[in-house]
């Protein structure tokens, strides 16, 4: 919700939160530095440049140093709830040997949880960014550069994410899933470091069809790391 008062003397109506007084004989001057910014520090950038300007750098863009905020929170969120946590839950629960998926079907359940959380965060962040985003009141030549700058630093990364989370989902609820049948199944298997060996034909069958999967699975996530990368550093 935003109030208006109405200044007789100059006629002109105020904003309170994201408007700005249009009256303010510098606005031409900050909306000029502020989309000079986006466009040279941000759209002209490779990847997702997320600039962190200090307070004397963002005095030149009045209250639209505002604006600038719904991008940079965003990103400082993300970075904290989805990106960093998301390189623990892989390290956590990336098994590299059958052996290490029995050894480490806590850890894997873990980071299994620990996805569920960092989809929420992010859709989360998401939805308030966006909400944040659509209350903005700006004029026309800064809202063309502005959105393109919120679509390629919030609503692009976010999208490459949720691409990230079905294939991680898949792998560690298969590795889980093969924790628990080779645990299930340990009169038939033995393990010793990488090696397995099975002594039920039917075991082995069933064994072999669930690392398969995992195997494509794992191949799904490499890919959308690598879409993740691209986007991010821009080549």
């Amino acid at each position: 919700m935003r109030s208006m008062w109405m200044r007789l003397a100059g006629a002109c109506v105020l904003a309170v939160g994201m408007a700005l007084a249009g009256c303010d004989s510098k606005e031409p001057e900050q909306r000029a530095a502020f989309i000079q910014f986006l466009q040279t520090r941000v759209l002209d950038r490779p990847g997702v440049r997320v600039p962190k300007p200090s307070d004397e750098q963002k005095k030149p863009f009045g209250d639209y140093a505002r604006h600038y905020a719904v991008i940079a929170d965003f990103n400082e969120s993300m970075n904290q709830s989805v990106g960093q946590p998301m390189e623990a839950v892989i390290a956590k629960g990336s098994p590299r040997s059958i052996g290490d998926i029995v050894a480490r079907r806590d850890d894997i359940r873990t980071a299994r949880e620990g996805v569920k959380q960092m989809r929420t965060a992010l859709d989360a962040n998401l939805a308030k960014a966006d909400a944040a985003h659509a209350a903005l009141r700006q004029p026309d030549d800064l809202k063309a550069v502005f959105d393109k700058a919120y679509e390629k630093t919030v609503t692009l990364p976010a999208a490459t994410f949720r691409e990230v989370f079905p294939a991680l989902d898949a792998v560690l609820d298969g590795a889980v899933r093969i924790g628990d049948y080779i645990e299930a199944h340990r009169a038939q298997i033995q393990i010793a470091g990488n090696a397995i060996t099975v002594s039920d034909a039917k075991v082995q069958a069933e064994l072999n069809a669930m690392l398969q999967a995992l195997n494509g699975h794992a191949s799904a996530i490499n890919a959308a790391q690598r879409k993740l990368r691209t986007v991010v550093s821009g080549s």
